[in-house]
């Protein structure tokens, strides 16, 4: 159920990790209140704000402002974080000028931009020091919905995209929708590609409201704005609470679309689609798999792309060979023993996965999506 009117206080959502608990803030303004926030979350000492310079130097100002008037003594370093970025030497760079800073393991680093920028700097605050206290402050609709919450942080390898990395749970995490209206069309729609994901792996009635109102929430126009992400939020968080490290059956289903998607991206090299484009892509050929299989019918695989569509979001692929991305799936994470653990629908709301996806199957579902 959507939360329409929740009390200015009220979390989103509340995760339960080995780590520690932490609440998702969203609102509009959210960001004014972030000193009060890591307050409550026991987090003291100087807060190093590392930001994306996509975000200087309105929104940093904001940032870096309600920090001090939580009393927080502030230190900034903006740098550009877009996927190139998301890399070792980038870490270090970040290791250096903590280092320069004197930073201690009291101290708080909060990361500020989009889904690059809460990996690195989660796994950053993971490894400075053998751990200290990170807030995420996402910027970009996807980062909000998908990457600021559930400790996943990593830096990418020429051979693969987040190969290298651990699990570093935030102490909180803030969301100010109002960031959102900076956003380019083109990344919103990339956003809102994991809010669906979700809806079509575990929540049919969040399904039909992306379908009722597609074109407001887009634009981000309308009342359903908020209420939609809290839901997303609600349900990453309900699902990282209940399989914090993926060894169960509930957190590898937001892989969803991300195997091909993923493969995508590298073969890419990290930029020609933005990742909710690739994972747009990569649902598309997972429902058709799923077709193929027998788990769901065509007129679910052909539900998906309209609402994709009318998100402005991919759903064909042109300028790859299906030998290509096959090969480039062989170092997806969720391989075991060469086999790959395919995220595959059963319905709407209704996921499941599969080892037992035939090369042949992978290859009819490509040449769907692969066009001249």
């Amino acid at each position: 159920m959507l939360n329409y009117r929740p009390a200015a206080n009220e979390p989103a959502a509340t995760v339960r990790t080995s780590q520690g608990d932490y609440r998702v803030m969203v609102s509009r303004g959210a960001i004014e209140n972030i000193g009060p926030e890591m307050r409550q979350a026991g987090i003291t000492g100087r807060a190093f704000l590392i930001a994306d310079y996509s975000m200087f130097p309105l929104l940093v100002r904001r940032a870096h402002e309600a920090l001090e008037r939580g009393g927080y003594e502030t230190h900034a370093l903006i740098l550009e974080l877009g996927e190139a970025a998301k890399s070792i030497e980038t870490a270090t760079r970040i290791y250096e000028w903590l280092g320069e800073q004197r930073a201690e393991r009291i101290d708080c680093l909060v990361g500020m931009g989009g889904g690059v920028t809460t990996d690195l700097v989660g796994f950053v605050a993971g490894t400075w020091l053998r751990g200290v206290p990170v807030v995420h402050v996402p910027t970009s609709l996807a980062a909000m919905v998908d990457a600021s919450i559930g400790g996943k942080a990593a830096v990418n390898l020429p051979i693969g995209k987040n190969l290298v990395g651990s699990f570093k749970q935030p102490r909180l995490v803030v969301h100010d929708i109002n960031f959102l209206d900076t956003l380019p069309r083109r990344e919103l729609a990339a956003g809102w590609a994991e809010a669906i994901k979700k809806a079509l792996i575990l929540d049919d009635d969040l399904l039909e409201v992306f379908e009722a109102n597609a074109e407001d929430l887009a634009a981000l126009s309308g009342d359903l704005v908020e209420p939609v992400i809290r839901r997303s939020v609600e349900i990453k968080a309900e699902i990282v609470s209940a399989d914090e490290f993926e060894t169960g059956n509930e957190r590898v289903l937001l892989n969803y679309g991300h195997t091909i998607g993923h493969a995508i991206e590298a073969v890419t090299e990290y930029g020609t689609y933005l990742h909710g484009e690739a994972v747009s892509i990569g649902m598309m050929v997972a429902a058709g798999i799923s077709h193929r299989m027998g788990l769901i019918s065509e007129e679910l695989v052909d539900r998906q792309r309209a609402l994709l569509k009318r998100f402005e979001l991919p759903v064909t692929l042109s300028g790859i060979d299906a030998d290509t991305l096959i090969q480039a799936t062989t170092s997806d994470k969720k391989s075991r023993g060469g086999k790959i653990r395919w995220v595959l629908l059963r319905g709407p709301g209704r996921s499941a996965t599969s080892r037992e996806v035939s090369t042949k199957i992978v290859r009819a579902a490509l040449a769907d999506v692969l066009v001249d």
